[in-house]
């Protein structure tokens, strides 16, 4: 059995490992907590960016869509999946604030993450609706939408609480003395985010979301940067059984 083998197997008997109670282990972990708090704004404002130059209100998405469905849907994806990898980043932020405010950690923490959820929907939504302009035409797909919007739906009742989260985010950031005055005021920006189904962009969902970025890409740095750095093994390791796991549940999913 050559070195490589072995390395491999030791990463995982570590794995396996039942050590000593370690009083310092956080979840989601540094490199989790650190990647996407790094990450997860950047892949949110492309999402964004995408879509500004056609009007935000749901005729016209549907309209761009049925004319550059590429575009639409890759602005869509990236959105959605901006959104998703905010959870990590979420928690990272409110672990921070939380070592000197921690209700305000807590509360703001809560209401964006259940403000996260409903944006996901409203992306299932979303990709339901192009779908209809791909399969019944874009008048009669408009037309059923405007028929259906404002449905009541029980995740509306989460749609106040990721505006809320925001703020009370930034002003735990603040007070904490995490971020300081100038982007926990940039963190606030996103209550300015449009929430709803098929929701475009405009000149304030770019301040909203570039705000994001300025208030937590420095800090998911400082995270990453944070304790001993891993051996490039174990970095090239993890880094294809991830991705060997992501093509796995992209081939699984699309065979749903």
């Amino acid at each position: 059995m050559n070195n490589d083998q072995l390395g491999v197997k030791n990463i995982f008997r570590k794995m396996d490992e039942k050590g000593p109670e370690n009083h310092d282990f956080w979840f989601p972990g540094r490199y989790i907590g650190g990647i996407s708090t790094t990450i997860a704004p950047i892949v949110l404002l492309i999402g964004v960016l995408l879509r500004m130059p056609f009007h935000f209100f749901f005729p016209q998405q549907l309209a761009a869509f049925n004319d550059h469905p590429t575009l639409m849907v890759t602005s869509y994806n990236f959105f959605v999946v901006g959104n998703i990898l905010l959870w990590p980043a979420i928690i990272t932020l409110s672990r921070e604030i939380g070592k000197k405010r921690s209700q305000l950690a807590l509360w703001g923490g809560t209401f964006v993450l259940f403000g996260l959820f409903a944006r996901t929907f409203h992306g299932g939504v979303d990709h339901l609706s192009f779908q209809l302009v791909r399969i019944e035409g874009l008048e009669n797909a408009t037309k059923i939408v405007a028929d259906s919007y404002g449905a009541f739906s029980i995740i509306a009742t989460l749609n106040g609480a990721i505006l809320a989260g925001w703020i009370i985010l930034s002003i735990g950031a603040f007070l904490s003395n995490t971020l300081g005055i100038i982007r926990s005021v940039a963190l606030g920006l996103m209550s300015m985010l449009m929430l709803g189904v098929l929701k475009g962009s405009s000149w304030g969902s770019v301040v909203a979301v570039t705000g994001l970025c300025v208030a937590l890409i420095p800090l998911g740095i400082k995270v990453l940067k944070e304790g001993p750095r891993p051996s490039y093994k174990s970095m090239i390791v993890w880094s294809l059984i991830i991705t060997v796991i992501i093509a796995s549940l992209y081939f699984i999913g699309q065979q749903g």
